[in-house]
């Protein structure tokens, strides 16, 4: 199901990985959303964000009070310079990312079925904070498989500019391309609705007609006790639920 929050949109706060890469920098792990815009809001620490898209490379500053958001297609890493970094996520499209919106930068070979990608994604283990240290291994595996591929493609942009993205965005369509269709009924109870409610608003104000607002309300978010493993850090989320 969608959401109800604004815009139907998804929160959520990441602590970004602290792990060191293979190239010396600490973070998570490279990937695109192939539907969905996605904006950082920094709230603690330092780091940068490493982009490859239309313009190629690109690296920019995360610092508290830095707003950034990258469209579908972009590939992103984010760098936990200080160690403490932590970001809010505003996720375009909620439902969509949990969903397999997102694909990560494995070598060729992971990408080349489904099959073989989900085997390199999935997380056997999606402990709470009070879970096993075989939770942290398997997304520190992921996180270096996907820096692997992320390190090569980076090269590849440097070398020749942004045409080298191609192949793995045709890799990344074609790893989603059978789920395009449940993720229209996402976007039909979120997104298109509440662009549609508000269409009716505005149709009952311009006969200034004000009705609708008695079924004014308010939602509260409830904040979830465990921390799961991301492709970015560890992910606190919330879950929506009516007051009183």
């Amino acid at each position: 199901m969608g959401t109800t929050f604004p815009g139907a949109t998804a929160v959520s706060e990441i602590s970004i990985y602290n792990w060191p890469g293979q190239d010396g920098a600490a973070g998570g792990a490279p990937h695109l959303h192939t539907a969905s815009t996605e904006a950082y809001v920094v709230l603690a620490g330092t780091g940068r964000l490493e982009t490859l898209d239309s313009r190629g490379f690109t690296s920019t500053l995360l610092a508290p009070g830095a707003v950034v958001w990258f469209t579908p297609g972009t590939v992103h890493r984010a760098i936990n310079d200080s160690g403490d970094l932590k970001v809010l996520v505003v996720m375009q499209n909620a439902g969509l990312p949990e969903n397999g919106d997102a694909v990560m930068t494995f070598p060729q070979e992971h990408l080349a079925d489904a099959e073989a990608y989900r085997r390199a994604a999935v997380l056997e283990l999606r402990d709470a904070d009070a879970g096993l240290a075989a939770g942290e291994d398997a997304a520190r595996r992921r996180r270096d498989l996907a820096l692997e591929g992320y390190l090569a493609l980076k090269e590849a942009v440097l070398a020749s500019g942004p045409a080298a993205l191609a192949g793995f965005h045709a890799a990344a369509a074609r790893l989603v391309s059978s789920k395009a269709g449940r993720w229209a009924e996402f976007l039909s109870e979120g997104a298109e609705q509440q662009a549609e409610t508000t269409r009716k608003q505005l149709r009952s104000l311009e006969a200034a007609e004000s009705f609708y607002l008695q079924d004014a309300r308010t939602i509260m978010g409830k904040r979830n006790t465990s921390r799961i493993y991301g492709m970015c850090g560890r992910i606190q989320a919330w879950e929506l639920s009516e007051t009183d």
